[in-house]
């Protein structure tokens, strides 16, 4: 968002309409903003209500410039009252009570919404990613999955498309268990995943196309076609290398930094990131993501030497909640290494620090996944 949208012209309109605030969530000076305001996936965007302090609107994931000035056009009509529907009346009230934790009640505001919309209603696809969302949170995969097989077809040519099709693809494949093929969610979910990730007509942001590839890379692997999701994996990594390629500034570039990790892990070949993100850690000195992903992808290969050289330089460098995670990492090195002690030092340590987090930050889901680590 930072590389490719915020930078947009189309934007410069909206400078002066807002108060912009850009939060660090990993620093522990931003932990109350996180108690008062509900962030469970990055990025996560808010419009905020001054006199009230209530979020107005609320957006997970990334934008493209289209998506975003249409949430910023349903905050700014949320703030002042004038010209909303019954819709979106209804999405404000679902806004407020998500944020107050209220998740069942804005579920059915966000359905009677979607439920009772007008043709001409422009807050329909914003309305069903929230939606979807929120079910996800929620763990209910068979309303993921239907909802994303309704929508799609609405939504098929339209920067929305991604978000649906794969996670409604994810969520399918939980539902059928064992026996996937015989789903008629995941073949119509699986066939909007294909879509997404092999036509470039479809308007989709590559992020979003990025991560299509991996659901459907994984789909295939739970379909028993090893040599498609290989296939699959093997062009996701080339579509993410071209991407890179083109763009024009280290920042752009190392955007795709993530992903491209995870194509190369997928395919088998993390000695395909090697390059590119030393290239990212040279560029960004002061970054702890280059060497905590070199430290992955050198494990991967083996390399529990180099990998634990790269670790050590991410942990000089990282901070906060994320510290745990490298952390982690170091004690999978050190195991693989056979140094049972240094890796359960590292658990401790991991464990004393996420005990140590301020409300806001304190994860009681880490804190029990590290204890059943070190158990």
């Amino acid at each position: 968002m930072k590389a490719f949208v915020f930078t947009d012209k189309a934007l410069e309109s909206e400078a002066g309409r807002f108060v912009w605030l850009e939060i660090n969530t990993e620093q522990a000076v931003n932990a109350a903003f996180r108690t008062q305001y509900k962030v469970e996936a990055l990025p996560t965007y808010f419009i905020i209500d001054p006199r009230t302090e209530e979020v107005i609107a609320r957006r997970v994931g990334g934008a493209t410039v289209a998506q975003l000035l249409g949430f910023l056009n349903t905050g700014a009509q949320a703030y002042s009252g004038e010209g909303q529907s019954p819709e979106d009346l209804a999405v404000a009230r679902a806004e407020v009570l998500y944020a107050n934790g209220q998740a069942d009640e804005a579920i059915a505001e966000y359905r009677w919404a979607l439920e009772n919309a007008r043709p001409t209603w422009t807050g329909y696809a914003a309305t069903v990613e929230a939606l979807l969302f929120a079910l996800d949170v929620a763990g209910d995969s068979q309303a993921v999955a239907e909802l994303a097989r309704e929508a799609y077809p609405k939504l098929r040519m339209t920067a929305a498309a991604a978000n649906l099709a794969a996670s409604g693809l994810s969520a399918a494949l939980r539902v059928a268990g064992d026996d996937p093929g015989s789903s008629e969610l995941v073949q119509v979910l699986f066939a909007a995943t294909k879509e997404v990730a092999h036509d470039p007509n479809v308007p989709v942001a590559a992020d979003d196309r990025s991560s299509a590839f991996g659901t459907l890379g994984d789909a295939y692997e739970a379909l028993g076609d090893t040599a498609m999701a290989q296939a699959t994996w093997e062009a996701w990594a080339a579509f993410l290398d071209d991407e890179a390629n083109a763009a024009r500034t280290p920042d752009e570039r190392t955007v795709f930094d993530s992903h491209r990790l995870s194509a190369y892990l997928a395919a088998g070949k993390p000695e395909g990131a090697i390059g590119f993100l030393k290239q990212s850690e040279q560029d960004f000195p002061d970054d702890y993501n280059p060497p905590a992903r070199l430290a992955v992808a050198y494990k991967r290969m083996g390399d529990l030497d180099s990998a634990l050289a790269a670790n050590n330089r991410a942990l000089d460098r990282v901070y906060g909640p994320r510290k745990i995670r490298v952390l982690q990492n170091q004690a999978n090195i050190l195991e693989a290494k056979g140094d049972t002690e240094g890796a359960r030092q590292a658990l401790e340590d991991a464990l004393a620090l996420a005990k140590g987090m301020p409300p806001g930050q304190r994860s009681e889901r880490t804190i029990t996944r590290l204890e059943r680590l070190l158990s």
